[in-house]
């Protein structure tokens, strides 16, 4: 299931992710709050919460394909990932100056950097 985190700056599109997810709750729920921040914003500020409770292989493969839909409706300027996945905090690659992975005990300086930067 994916949901809105409301208590994300305005100018931020953050998402919490737990247990069964679908490319439906992507295409439902994210979709249009992208939508609406790539309006009022012109750029995407984004931030998904993975919660402990999803299995592996469902966040692999629907987060390569919900990225791909992402870059091709907005231009992205900050994205974080929030996750104590080891695995996946331990791929530097993707810590780049607009892509970055925090663990979940830094909740606040993830959307610290989404909204304002370094």
């Amino acid at each position: 299931m994916i949901s809105l985190l409301n208590d994300a700056p305005e100018n931020v599109a953050a998402f919490s992710a737990s247990g069964d997810i679908s490319l439906t709750d992507f295409e439902n729920i994210i979709i249009p709050h992208v939508e609406k921040k790539m309006e009022r914003f012109n750029e995407l500020n984004y931030l998904l919460y993975l919660n402990n409770d999803l299995p592996k292989t469902d966040v692999d493969v629907w987060l390569s394909q919900s990225l791909l839909k992402l870059n091709k409706i907005s231009s992205c300027n900050r994205a974080a990932i929030i996750s104590d996945d080891f695995g996946l905090q331990k791929i530097t690659a993707l810590h780049t100056n607009k892509f970055r992975i925090f663990s979940t005990d830094n909740v606040y300086n993830a959307m610290y950097w989404c909204n304002n930067g370094n």
